[in-house]
């Protein structure tokens, strides 16, 4: 009987199955598809390689949570430093968000100038350092008893950030700063969107300084494309089990039983990498399904919608930009474009000369439903969307190799998800309402973007260091 049993390889399964391995716990990851990573993975189109989704890789410092992570591992990937970050174009206005905080202040006061912007992002600054310095906080809920319990580690981090935990990023900054420009608040709310991943009359201040201010850590672009670190990952698992999708779930008196469409596993343990309010589908079982059932008003529908370019070019580009405009674009949720270049000296993912582009933007799925209109509006989005990233990065037609695009609805199909970016971490939505790592019933667990601790390489990361805390290994 195997030990532990993960189905979905993203950041969270692929992360906790190898750790799991590495530790000497017999572990065996399903995924559906050939390749691993669902959205954060790379794949090709047409014998062009793209990025599927995410593009960057944070958090991979001393002392923050993906190198430690993918040291117990024993993983080391092949990085490229991003500094700036990421750059922010906006109404013809190029911001660079370095790592200094006084490189990036002297060029926010030329292009936004304000009294209070060195205030303001000091304490953006100091809001990141001192968070990621504290340890020692868990999070459960296999019970009322265990929630309360876990909730007592956060006491020092409540004590610390309390100010800014109990009001909006909104009225926080409009309170902060008084009279401003709606220019500078959009590109501010864009920002915060594209990590928390919802707006500032949403999330806290404390969320949305952490979204500010993940570009003054380091970043990094990974060579070869996002799917070397789900590779280089579980290299050395004896159990992947690829193309293998995950039909059923029964859980008998003190074990799991995994059908797939050939075959039937038995696991002591169950890690779904799966999205809290699906994964009910995967169970028979009322009181299995109930438990997911009260997850399921998390959905928020947001998705992506995605573009996909590769060109030929002897311009120099940095890795990312944000492009923001006044107007959110048509059957988006967004004013702001996330555009991510491969690196020149990376030809595995683009040969030499040219680049591959992934360029994202949140949408809603349920606008992608009709049939009747489905093929008309994906291509008037692709057509706008391509044409802001040739006009705004002084792209030329006849530089475009090839372009495609991908809807909540192509998501669906190859990684059985359209809701994409997670569980937005809320003030409706915030501990202890947070879904947990561990759940009531025994032997059943979940990492991922949907439940604690938040989105991106960082957040998932931090479940699944929360949830190796909670299995004891």
């Amino acid at each position: 009987m195997i030990e532990y049993a993960v189905v979905g390889s993203g950041i969270g399964g692929s992360s906790i199955a190898s750790y799991l391995d590495a530790k000497g716990h017999e572990t065996v990851l399903f995924e559906k598809e050939s390749y691993l990573g669902g959205c954060s993975s790379t794949f090709s189109h047409r014998g062009f390689f793209y990025n599927t989704g995410a593009t960057t890789l944070a958090g991979y410092q001393e002392g923050h949570i993906v190198k430690t992570m993918f040291d117990a591992i024993g993983f080391t990937p092949e990085l490229v430093s991003s500094d700036p970050g990421i750059v922010i174009i906006q109404n013809g206005k190029t911001t660079p968000r370095y790592r200094d905080l006084e490189k990036f202040l002297a060029v926010l006061e030329e292009n936004y100038p304000h009294k209070k912007h060195r205030e303001f992002w000091t304490l953006v600054y100091d809001i990141g350092t001192h968070f990621y310095e504290m340890q020692g906080h868990y999070y459960s809920t296999t019970s009322k008893w265990k929630k309360i319990l876990s909730l007592t580690s956060y006491l020092p981090l409540l004590l610390k950030f309390q100010r800014y935990l109990r009001v909006n990023a909104y009225d926080f900054i409009h309170s902060f700063y008084g009279e401003v420009s709606d220019e500078y608040l959009q590109f501010l709310e864009s920002q915060i969107f594209i990590v928390a991943q919802a707006g500032t009359k949403e999330v806290n201040f404390f969320t949305a300084a952490l979204s500010l201010g993940y570009t003054f850590n380091e970043t990094h672009y990974v060579k070869g494309g996002m799917s070397t670190l789900f590779d280089g990952m579980t290299e050395s698992m004896k159990h992947v089990k690829r193309k293998t999708a995950i039909v059923d779930i029964e859980q008998k008196e003190d074990h799991f039983l995994l059908h797939t469409k050939r075959d039937t596993i038995e696991a002591k343990n169950v890690i779904l990498n799966s999205t809290v309010y699906q994964s009910g589908q995967l169970f028979q079982d009322k009181k299995i399904k109930n438990y997911y059932k009260k997850y399921e008003s998390l959905n928020n529908y947001q998705s992506s919608f995605m573009l996909y370019m590769t060109i030929k070019s002897d311009k120099k580009f940095h890795h990312h930009y944000q492009l923001i405009q006044d107007q959110i674009y048509p059957r988006t949720l967004s004013h702001g474009l996330f555009v991510s270049f491969s690196d020149p000296d990376d030809t595995v993912l683009a040969k030499e000369g040219h680049y591959s582009i992934t360029a994202s933007i949140h949408t809603d799925l349920r606008w992608w439903n009709d049939i009747k209109t489905y093929a008309f509006r994906k291509r008037e989005l692709e057509s706008i969307l391509l044409k802001s990233v040739c006009d705004i990065l002084d792209i030329s037609k006849d530089e475009i190799v090839h372009h495609t695009s991908a809807t909540p609805k192509t998501f669906k199909h190859y990684i059985n998800r359209s809701q994409l970016g997670g569980n937005a971490i809320t003030m409706k939505n915030f501990l202890p309402r947070l879904p947990g790592n561990d759940t009531p019933i025994k032997g059943l667990y979940h990492v991922g973007d949907t439940v604690y601790a938040a989105q991106g390489w960082p957040g998932v990361m931090l479940g699944v260091d929360n949830l190796r805390k909670l299995l004891h290994v």
